[in-house]
């Protein structure tokens, strides 16, 4: 692609986004803008378009309020597939997490909308490859949460041993996304104590340093003191004898 036809293609972009299109159209001209050959080039619109659709999709959603949950939902969706094509793992996960959220919220008057315990699934398995931990976690505990609505685990009930093995399975991400987050607070922990450790020493070789000065400079002053001595003490040896 033509910079020139890029160009184009980013400020059509822009105009429908601005003009809340969200349709599988826009999408379309959001792939076009990644077919780019230059390494450079793909690395600039890529972040020129996460720093966009950051913005506008945060725009967007605290305005739209007013709408119907199947409107915010497409909304949602919209931004969820926008972030993937461009490669913004971070802000599709936090889309899909408020999507899954709004649904979890509205089930209770609306049940089409009745997060399956499989969908928490899937997204704790995502967030824990890409190292969002403590969403995960959040996530486990909304999946474990739906067998309890929905009286999955009475004996004698239809895929009763099914569900008692999804939930360990789901017990089992949630001590591991719960391990990799204690981990993480230790290993921050660890770098905040060896950054004052590596500070503290910095600060032990400095003064060392300086000690250092002050005794060579001492030593060197008192070398000199000690030459005038004997120098004053030679020329009155020298005057003595004159005499």
């Amino acid at each position: 692609m033509s910079r020139s036809v890029a160009e184009e293609q980013l400020s059509l972009l822009h105009s429908l986004i601005k003009a809340r299109s969200f349709v599988d159209s826009t999408l379309r001209v959001l792939q076009s803008l990644l077919v780019i050959r230059d390494v450079k080039s793909l690395v600039e619109v890529r972040s020129s378009l996460k720093k966009f659709l950051r913005s506008e999709s945060l725009s967007v959603i605290s305005s739209i309020a007013e709408k119907t949950v199947e409107q915010k939902l497409l909304i949602l969706q919209f931004f969820v597939r926008a972030f993937a094509i461009i490669g913004d793992v971070e802000s599709c996960l936090a889309l899909r997490y408020e999507a899954l959220i709004l649904r979890d919220l509205k089930s209770p008057s609306c049940h089409w909308l009745e997060v399956s315990y499989t969908e928490w699934l899937n997204f704790v398995e995502d967030a824990m490859h890409n190292g969002f931990h403590s969403v995960a976690e959040k996530a486990c505990e909304n999946a474990l949460l739906y067998f309890g609505k929905n009286d999955a685990l009475e004996p004698g009930t239809d895929n009763f041993s099914e569900n008692v093995e999804a939930i360990r399975q789901i017990a089992r991400l949630k001590d591991r996304a719960m391990s990799s987050v204690a981990s993480r607070s230790v290993q921050a922990q660890a770098a905040e104590y060896l950054e004052k450790k590596i500070i503290g020493q910095h600060k032990l070789d400095v003064l060392y340093q300086d000690k250092q000065r002050l005794a060579s400079t001492a030593f060197r002053d008192g070398i000199k003191k000690q030459n005038k001595r004997r120098l004053r003490e030679y020329q009155n040896l020298l005057q003595i004898n004159d005499a």
